[in-house]
């Protein structure tokens, strides 16, 4: 096992700037530098985004920015011992010991539990302290290499005693109020562990019994159901989701974020204990958060009605994925007259009893049955998971059976998404009724699933079933009757919002509401797949115009760049757009405009011209589910060049720009 750092990771003493991305910055560039890395921007977006989820400042003048990414070729700690501290969001104020935690993709267990450990022991003053006094770069390797040494398990020890063990304060006295908690951040590194290590330390001062589950990267070991039964109260201190949160139910709740659990302890054991005297708190029931987070009461209801839609449209893409490329290969395999004749040529013939047509039309009719049976769970699978993505799980049926009933009325997917928020809205607003203990269980799976599918389903049928159906064929003429000037300005519209932000929210409004409509084509209304058609070339264009820029003009763009430009040729072909990210990122006042630019050109072009895509994706891989594909081809390159010029010129001319491949003065102090 490598050394997880080394005197080159080392910056000791050193000015690195006065915002957090550019310690993080230097950090990635030492990390690259060492050889641990393949590429700087990369490490840079993917620690820059954990960042944007929650500041990493932690009490002591301390700052873990951490991140997975696949940048990362082994485990690394880089370390930062700032002569200016920066801010990096603790209430105490700016830190001066900055440690970037990178982690690979796919890092194994033992290394995830290494990286744990470190985590923890930050939370222990005398080995910051011992850092802070270290006077060389090798001292602060040995410092580090001493407390993440692996410790030889006893004979006899108890199961869990290896890093992934959950924390707790001891066994617990007769008389003592006793607490359960679970701590989780997205990433699992480190604010998982010191949270843990927090909320102990804090509870062990004021003579509480606390027992925390550590759901993070080195592992889960379940708390014991013994120690749930008995407990008073439980603390969530997550940023994800609760694993396995049916196993708390009934027990008051205190929900916070991860990072509240290391910034104030006391007070989250202090409003725990409260909880559990006040009949009236909050509870867990199910698998549902009865009072949800202070910061999800906090959320806009535009952002619930977003998080909720996209994860809806995210578990429906699979579905339109797979059929839209099977109804693709039964037309091209049988025709398209194959829409006539497969029912009966699946039913009634066979591999040994060929129909009329021979093979081509027996394989045609189905992969078209078995692409138009998986269609056919779009509005259902789009409402049931809406409903999820409010509800949890007991949202799931209602949510699904609201979807098939908005199918059967005809009202297509604005009525699975009506469907899929009444059943989710119903669904939650049941579980926060406070039952006795004894039918706590059957809420999730029987009383919330039959109550919120009769309302939420009783409802499409007597009162928005039908205007929804009359609203749905509008839309549906509309589209259709979408011509010339008209097709064009929407093709525009949606390439400039599949470029605005990259695979973010609206570039994601943008692909939903394409996926979303492919359920209603058909040959007769063939508006949806141009309108998908537009979607996914103007959501290629953007990567792809980035790697013809470096190939024009390789000065303008540094080294890391050039490489990512290499990888985006393919990520461009495979439409995924978020492979002009890394060019964003570092120049997002250029890159952005400009590739919106190219987009719009894009999307125009291929209204149209009336290119239409039976996929939801692939890119130039799916060419058999797109019609007119030399002219998809065309209008892709054709934005592609506009958006390659406009960042060239705009890095030319629109700023003075330094060489960036020119050598930097070296800030580091080894």
């Amino acid at each position: 096992m490598s050394a997880l750092i080394t005197p080159e990771l080392v910056a000791l003493d050193t000015y690195l700037g006065t915002e957090p991305k550019d310690v993080i910055r230097h950090l990635a560039e030492l990390v690259v530098g060492a050889g641990r890395a393949t590429e700087i921007e990369s490490l840079y977006a993917d620690a820059l985004a954990r960042e944007a989820k929650t500041a990493t400042g932690i009490p002591g003048g301390l700052a873990i920015p951490h991140c997975r990414s696949t940048a990362v070729l082994e485990p690394t700690l880089a370390l930062a011992r700032l002569s200016t501290p920066v801010d990096f969001g603790s209430k105490d104020g700016p830190a001066d010991l900055v440690f970037l935690i990178a982690a690979p993709d796919g890092a194994d267990q033992e290394h995830l539990k290494i990286l744990a450990k470190l985590a923890r022991s930050l939370m222990k003053n005398d080995f910051t302290a011992a850092l802070r006094d270290a006077s060389t770069a090798q001292q602060i390797v040995e410092l580090v290499g001493n407390v993440v040494a692996p410790v030889p398990v006893a004979a006899g020890a108890p199961a869990g005693s290896a890093e992934n063990a959950n924390a707790g304060t001891g066994p617990a006295r007769s008389g003592m109020k006793r607490i359960v908690a679970v701590t989780a951040c997205p990433t699992g590194i480190a604010h998982t562990y010191m949270a843990a290590d927090s909320l102990v330390a804090a509870a062990k001062a004021v003579g509480v019994d606390l027992q925390v589950e550590t759901q993070g990267s080195a592992g889960l070991t379940p708390l014991d159901p013994t120690v749930i039964a008995a407990a008073d109260a439980v603390i969530f201190a997550v940023d994800v989701d609760v694993r396995g949160r049916e196993r708390f139910a009934g027990l008051p709740v205190i929900n916070a974020p991860v990072k509240r659990g290391i910034d104030e302890p006391g007070r989250l054991i202090e409003e725990a204990l409260a909880a559990a005297l006040n009949p009236n708190t909050r509870r867990v029931s199910g698998t549902v958060d009865l009072g949800g987070s202070s910061e999800e009461k906090s959320e806009h209801l535009g952002q619930k009605l977003k998080r909720a839609l996209l994860t809806g449209v995210s578990y429906m893409i699979p579905f339109v994925a797979g059929g839209g490329l099977l109804i693709a290969l039964g037309f091209a395999l049988g025709g398209f007259e194959i829409t006539k004749v497969a029912d009966a040529v699946v039913l009634n013939n066979s591999l040994f009893n060929l129909p009329d047509g021979g093979l081509n039309i027996y394989l045609g009719a189905v992969f078209f049955k078995i692409g138009a049976l998986s269609m056919g769970f779009l509005v259902p699978a789009l409402a049931g998971y809406i409903s999820f993505a409010i509800a949890d799980r007991p949202g799931i049926a209602p949510g699904f059976v609201a979807g098939a009933v908005a199918g059967f009325m005809g009202a297509g997917f604005l009525g699975g998404i009506v469907g899929g928020l009444l059943a989710g809205v119903v669904a939650v607003n049941i579980a926060k009724i406070n039952v006795p203990r004894w039918l706590r269980s059957l809420m999730p799976v029987v009383i919330i699933p039959l109550i919120a599918s009769i309302v939420a389903s009783g409802l499409m049928f007597i009162v928005l079933g039908g205007p929804i159906a009359l609203l749905t064929v509008g839309l549906s003429d509309w589209l259709n009757g979408m011509t010339g000037a008209s097709a064009v300005i929407l093709g525009v519209i949606l390439g400039l919002m599949m470029a605005f932000d990259l695979g973010g929210p609206v570039n994601k409004v943008a692909y939903a509401f394409a996926v979303a409509g492919l359920g209603a084509a058909t040959l007769a209304n063939q508006a949806p797949w141009q309108i998908m058609a537009a979607v996914m070339a103007a959501g290629m264009v953007p990567p792809l115009a980035m790697a013809l820029a470096t190939v024009v003009d390789r000065k303008l763009f540094s080294l890391a760049e050039r490489e990512n430009g290499k990888a985006a040729w393919l990520l461009g072909l495979s439409f995924i757009s978020e492979g002009a990210i890394p060019f964003a990122a570092a120049d997002v006042f250029r890159v952005i405009p400009a590739s919106m630019l190219g987009a719009a050109v894009t999307g125009g072009l291929s209204m149209a011209w009336n290119i239409t895509s039976k996929a939801p994706h692939g890119g130039v891989f799916v060419f058999f589910a797109i019609d007119n594909f030399w002219l998809f081809l065309l209008a892709i390159a054709i934005g592609t060049v506009v958006s390659a010029f406009a960042v060239v010129g705009l890095k030319r001319y629109a700023v003075r720009k330094r060489p960036v491949d020119a050598p930097e003065a070296v800030l580091v102090n080894a």
